[in-house]
């Protein structure tokens, strides 16, 4: 089943800054094959459920592994099967509205 996920992972105990943190899950999910819009806090994930939740596993094992005591991630979590949605459907669903 496909998914769409906005992931927000905040490495604790590491200091002010984690964009260090940030750009290491984005190799992961690159890695992976994963779609991915990176925001200002946080990432859209658009793929298959075992491949997106696998990527974000491995993106906690390895940012433990550099040292972060704690992580707190916030999850949220979209599927659809009426039809194919993508990242870019929804975001372009919103825009209509906008630029009538």
């Amino acid at each position: 089943m496909k998914v769409i996920m906005d992931l927000c992972v905040v490495p604790m105990g590491v200091g002010v800054s984690i964009s260090k943190y940030v750009a290491v899950c984005q190799e992961i999910l690159q890695k992976a094959g994963l779609k991915t819009q990176l925001h200002a806090y946080g990432t859209n994930i658009e793929g298959e459920r075992d491949a997106v939740f696998s990527a974000v596993r491995e993106c906690h094992e390895q940012i433990h592994r550099m040292g972060a005591p704690r992580i707190t991630t916030t999850i949220k979590i979209g599927t659809r099967i009426d039809r194919p949605q993508g990242i870019e459907d929804k975001v372009n669903s919103v825009l209509k509205h906008l630029n009538p």
